[in-house]
C-alpha cells in the first residue's frame, strides 16, 4: 500500500476514533441528565412538601452540573482532535518540503561523487549552484520553523535598534535570490526611504523573507515580484508585490492564521506548512506595525507592511 495512503487512513482512524468518544459522551451522559432534569422539574411542579421541592432542587442542580461538565469535556476534546489533526498535518507537510530538497541534493552529490561530470565544467558547476540553492532552501524551512517555535513560546529575542530598514529588506532581497536558478523570477528593488524604524533587522529581515517565498510558491510561469519601501503618512511602508493567482476574498481574513492554506485547487503542487504568513503577522505585530493585504483572484497580490517611524512611535 502507498505510504501516503496510509498515512491518511491512519489519521482518518484518528479522527474516527475521538469523534466516537465525543458521540458516547453525548449520548452516555446528555441522554441520562436530561432524563433527571425533566423529573426534576416535574417533582418541583407537583410536589406539595418542603421535602420534594428540596428533591428536585437537588436533581434540576445535578443535571446543571453535568450539562456543563459534558459541554466542557466535549469542547476539550474537540480541540485535542483539532490539535492533533493540525499536528499530523504539519509533521505531513515538514516532512515533504524537507524531502524535496534533500533529493535534489543527494542526486546532484552522488553525479558529482561518481565523476560523471569530469570532463563537463559547466554541468559540474550548475550542480554545485543546484546544491548550493536547495541548500539554502532547506535553511529557510528550518528558519521558519525554528522562529515559529519562538514565537509560540514568546521567545523571540529581538534586539531593536533605530535605524532604516533598507539592510535588513537588502539581506532578505539577497537571501531569497540565492534560492533562485538564474532567470527564474523577475525580481526587482526599490528603497525610496531612509526614515528610522526602531526594529530587529534579522525579525525584518524575516518578515520581506516569508513574504518573497509566499509570493515565489503562489506565481506560476513567468514570475514577477517587487519589492518597495517608501515613506508615506509619517510611517515607513514596505511592499512585495507579485503576478500570482491571487487570493480569494472570503479567503484574506483567515490567511495569517496558523496552519492555514488556501484551497489546494487555486494553490496547485504548491507545498508548505502553512505557518510563513503566521510568521509575518507576528513579527510586524511586535515591531507594532500593521499588515494590509490587496489581492484580485488570477492578478496577483500585494502585501503591505506599515511600521511606525522611530520619532513616532
Amino acid at each position: 500500500m502507498d505510504p501516503k495512503t496510509t498515512t491518511r487512513i491512519e489519521r482518518r482512524g484518528r479522527s474516527l476514533s475521538l469523534t466516537g468518544v465525543i458521540v458516547a459522551l453525548s449520548v452516555g451522559v446528555l441522554l441520562p441528565v436530561m432524563l433527571s432534569t425533566a423529573v426534576g422539574i416535574v417533582t418541583l411542579a407537583l410536589g406539595e412538601s418542603t421535602k420534594w421541592i428540596v428533591v428536585g432542587v437537588l436533581v434540576v442542580s445535578f443535571a446543571t452540573a453535568a450539562i456543563g461538565s459534558a459541554i466542557t469535556a466535549t469542547v476539550l476534546l474537540g480541540k485535542k482532535a483539532r490539535m492533533a489533526r493540525l499536528q499530523a498535518d504539519l509533521l505531513a507537510n515538514v516532512s515533504h518540503d524537507l524531502r524535496t530538497p534533500l533529493t535534489a541534493i543527494r542526486m546532484y552529490a552522488q553525479t558529482l561523487q561518481g565523476g560523471r561530470l569530469k570532463n563537463d565544467p559547466r554541468k559540474e558547476e550548475e550542480s554545485l549552484e543546484t546544491i548550493v540553492r536547495e541548500t539554502e532552501w532547506l535553511e529557510a524551512m528550518i528558519d521558519r520553523i525554528l522562529t515559529w517555535r519562538a514565537a509560540n513560546r514568546d521567545r523571540d529575542n529581538l534586539e531593536m535598534e533605530s535605524r532604516p530598514v533598507g539592510e535588513a529588506v537588502e539581506e532578505a532581497v539577497e537571501r531569497f535570490s540565492r534560492m533562485l536558478a538564474p532567470g527564474e523570477v523577475n525580481l526587482s528593488v526599490r528603497i525610496d526611504s531612509s526614515a528610522p524604524v526602531r526594529h530587529d533587522r534579522h525579525g525584518i529581515s524575516a518578515v520581506v523573507l516569508n513574504l518573497l517565498i509566499n509570493a515565489y510558491k503562489y506565481t506560476r510561469k513567468d514570475k514577477e515580484i517587487s519589492v518597495g519601501v517608501t515613506d508615506r503618512d509619517g510611517r515607513v511602508v514596505l511592499s512585495v508585490e507579485d503576478n500570482g493567482i491571487g487570493i480569494p476574498k472570503q479567503e484574506v481574513r483567515r490567511i495569517f492564521d496558523p496552519f492555514y492554506r488556501v484551497d489546494s485547487s487555486l494553490r496547485g503542487k504548491s507545498t508548505g506548512a502553512g505557518l510563513g504568513l503566521a510568521i509575518v503577522r507576528h513579527l510586524v505585530n511586535a515591531h507594532k506595525g500593521k499588515v494590509l493585504v490587496e489581492s484580485r483572484e488570477g492578478r496577483g497580490s500585494s502585501f503591505i507592511i506599515l511600521l511606525p517611524r522611530a520619532n513616532a512611535a
